[in-house]
């Protein structure tokens, strides 16, 4: 479940970007991603109801994953026909479906594990399955290809077919009344009420506005850098997260929810800043280690806020309150960062499409790839057209870094909560 979770999302969204970009849709980038939060929004409002009240957790992913990956299928004939506002919408409507699982999947395996430390070690099969498909989409040159949604459909399928063999998980909340206020997670909401919890949460939310960045543009400004299959380079951001991922009930313990949450953050600084000082040069090692930086980013944060939001939420309301994590996540904190971040490409979009015009897409073997991960060739154009979009992406990264650096301050100053850790159980 962990791995395919994953694995469907990772087979378009890393290089939707580029995808679009090649086929001369790049300024509808922004616009694209950003149907990705507002479903991030919409649909858990209705999970509350669905997966808490009624229908066990696994059938309701079993169903939104076939209807997802059905709805995938219609996306590469709308690219060919330059269909960008048309593509938006069914991008829309296949997350109307995946976002909900999200939450899901954490909350089926919370209820399936009898310790919650053992969590990020479950959950790192769904890093492995990103790695995996974007191992898959650069092995097979299809970064920059619409058959990414193709290879995003038939996985969502096979994923949803599976759910329906996995372990039950009857609602936690069955048999309780049915309120407008568990249909809009009012249950959940009411955590809002400790301030910690609150601090946190609107963090969340702040920080997700410069990490936008990365998921939209990190695929179009890796080539202009000289990377050759950017989906393959970027899956080395997931090779550190399985390392860091198993770390986690250490330094959970050892560090406490404050620490790492803040050592994430500060992980999004750096990246950001070597993006930024790297691009004049175009210093490929400043940009590999701002990828390698994932790990970091990734699991310090979002990893240790699911498993601070199980601890913190009753029992009958934690599928709520992943959903709420979500919602303030991936829902308000991305669309912002992904419209603040088209917005600041519209900069670097001239100069960028300049210089990718004088790219040309190579072809190698599905082997070859792995060795192209690590490479670049910068790029030759006349002119000063690479000098120009460099000095462009450079400011274009800046403004992330010293984002989540603000953001950073405000939550070692303003967060402070002791949550008691729970030791092992003895073998």
């Amino acid at each position: 479940m962990m791995f395919l979770q994953l694995f469907v999302w990772g087979t378009w969204f890393t290089t939707l970007g580029l995808a679009l970009s090649t086929n001369n849709l790049s300024d509808i980038i922004g616009g694209a991603y950003s149907a990705v939060p507002l479903a991030a929004i919409i649909a858990p409002l209705f999970l509350g109801l669905i997966s808490d009240r009624f229908f066990n957790c696994e059938k309701t992913m079993g169903v939104l994953h076939v209807v997802g990956g059905l709805l995938l299928f219609a996306a590469p004939q709308l690219i060919a026909n330059g269909k960008g506002d048309a593509l938006s919408w069914v991008i829309m409507a296949h997350m109307l479906c995946y976002m909900p699982t999200l939450a899901l999947s954490n909350t089926v395996a919370f209820a399936n594990i009898d310790d919650r430390n053992k969590f990020p070690a479950l959950r790192v099969w769904g890093t492995i399955g990103w790695i995996v498909a974007g191992l898959v989409v650069g092995g097979l040159g299809m970064s920059s290809s619409p058959k990414i949604f193709t290879l995003g459909a038939v996985s969502g399928i096979v994923l949803g077919v599976l759910c329906f063999f996995m372990p039950k998980t009857p609602p936690p909340a069955k048999g309780k009344p049915v309120n407008v206020g568990t249909l809009f997670m009012f249950d959940a909401f009411k955590l809002l009420g400790s301030i910690p919890f609150l601090v946190f949460i609107i963090c969340s939310a702040l920080i997700c506005v410069p990490l936008a960045y990365y998921f939209a543009y990190t695929s179009v400004y890796l080539p202009q850098i000289g990377f050759q299959a950017p989906a393959s380079t970027m899956a080395l951001g997931q090779v550190s997260e399985i390392f860091f991922m198993l770390l986690v009930p250490f330094f959970f313990r050892k560090l406490g929810v404050k620490i790492m949450i803040l050592i994430g953050m500060l992980a999004w600084v750096a990246r950001y800043a070597l993006f930024a000082m790297g691009a004049p040069d175009q210093v490929v090692w400043m940009i590999m280690l701002g990828v390698v930086l994932h790990g970091i980013c990734y699991d310090f944060f979002f990893v240790t806020g699911f498993m601070y939001t199980d601890k913190k939420a009753p029992k009958e309301v934690r599928s709520q309150a992943q959903s709420l994590l979500v919602f303030f996540t991936q829902g308000v904190g991305m669309f912002f960062g992904y419209k603040i971040a088209g917005a600041k490409f519209a900069a670097v979009q001239e100069s960028s499409n300049a210089l990718a015009a004088t790219i040309k897409t190579p072809t190698f073997g599905f082997w070859e790839s792995f060795g192209k991960m690590f490479l670049s060739e910068e790029p030759t154009a006349t002119g000063t057209i690479v000098s120009d979009a460099m000095a462009n992406w450079k400011t274009f990264w800046i403004f992330p870094s010293l984002m989540a650096l603000v953001v950073a301050v405000i939550f070692a100053f303003a967060f402070w909560d002791k949550v008691k850790q729970e030791k092992a159980p003895a073998e």
